[in-house]
């Protein structure tokens, strides 16, 4: 068992994460993870963590957050060969919904491993990334909403009662605002450049859900503030017995994604601040999960930050 200052970080992720793209020239690649990996090894991070293969998500745990449906027509959708388009920006590949699984998979095994004391925390390095993913609609280069299934899995076979969800990406989460937005045993908190895709969230769909919409520009001493005067109050209030974070670090400024001025500091701050939330009420449990990052240097040193303080090294 490992107490909530002291726990070691748990890292899962999966080969056929880097089987699923999109295309030449897609910004959401498999060379992100590659990216990520690499930073790990040059900051000596690598060795000390947790390394866990992600397991497939069963039908059971995604449904939980998805229609049957859905899932149905997407697996029939999958292509022998080459692309299908589900919108604009989003394709699968032969590979696509094995991806999928393997990434939903991650945070409910994540969530496992917290709640049986092998891991304080965990950080799932996963993709394709999930938090566009609505109950019954993939967008935003999302099929499965990762994070919800991880926190529809801690509420329903671990009985945790309150989870809190902390989306820092760009982009406003909509996808897991679809599928919480009427749950009271969720707090959601967002921040996400606006005017911007998804181009909603600026009204909040239910009481749990606290979007904030910044204006492009926003510098990470005006990030900063905002967690403070918003965020921090809100969670403290709430209480959540379990963490989520879905861990988007395209708002770095040197993301051509967005328009945003975050840097490393800043989402090493914020990662500390979730931290004490999680040790003041939630046992130090967090299951962070990636999300966007588009520059590849920016997004290997963002995350290389971000778990660096998880895991208190």
């Amino acid at each position: 068992m490992y107490p909530a200052d002291e726990g070691i970080t748990a890292y899962l992720t999966h080969s056929a994460c880097a089987m699923h793209e999109m295309g030449q020239g897609h910004p959401e690649c498999p060379g992100r993870l590659a990216a990520i990996q690499d930073r790990l090894i040059a900051a000596q991070l690598w060795d000390y963590l947790l390394h866990v293969d992600a397991p497939a998500a069963t039908h059971e745990q995604l449904m939980r957050v998805h229609d049957e449906a859905y899932i149905d027509r997407l697996t029939s959708m999958v292509p022998g060969h080459g692309y299908v388009h589900l919108d604009p920006d989003t394709a699968i590949n032969r590979f696509s919904l094995l991806a999928a699984y393997h990434a939903a998979g991650a945070g409910v095994h994540a969530v496992d491993l917290i709640m049986q004391g092998r891991a304080n925390n965990a950080f799932c390095s996963v993709r394709p990334p999930g938090h566009h993913a609505e109950r019954s609609r993939a967008m935003g280069f999302c099929l499965f909403n990762n994070l919800a299934v991880a926190a529809a899995h801690a509420m329903d076979v671990h009985g945790i009662e309150r989870v809190a969800i902390v989306d820092f990406d760009v982009h406003h989460g909509n996808g897991s605002e679809d599928i919480f937005c009427d749950d009271p045993r969720v707090q959601m908190v967002g921040f996400f450049q606006h005017p911007f895709f998804p181009y909603c969230g600026d009204t909040p769909r239910g009481p749990n859900m606290l979007n904030v919409p910044l204006p492009r520009a926003t510098t990470g001493l005006q990030f900063r503030d905002m967690v403070v005067e918003k965020w921090l109050p809100a969670l403290d209030a709430f209480a959540p017995q379990f963490i989520f974070i879905s861990a988007g670090f395209d708002a770095h400024l040197e993301d051509e994604m967005s328009s945003m001025g975050l840097v490393e500091a800043d989402y090493a701050w914020i990662t500390r601040q979730i931290k004490q939330v999680a040790k003041q009420h939630a046992q130090g449990r967090i299951v962070s999960t990636l999300e966007g990052g588009y520059d590849l240097s920016a997004l290997g040193r963002s995350v290389a930050v971000h778990i660096k303080e998880l895991s208190g090294l």
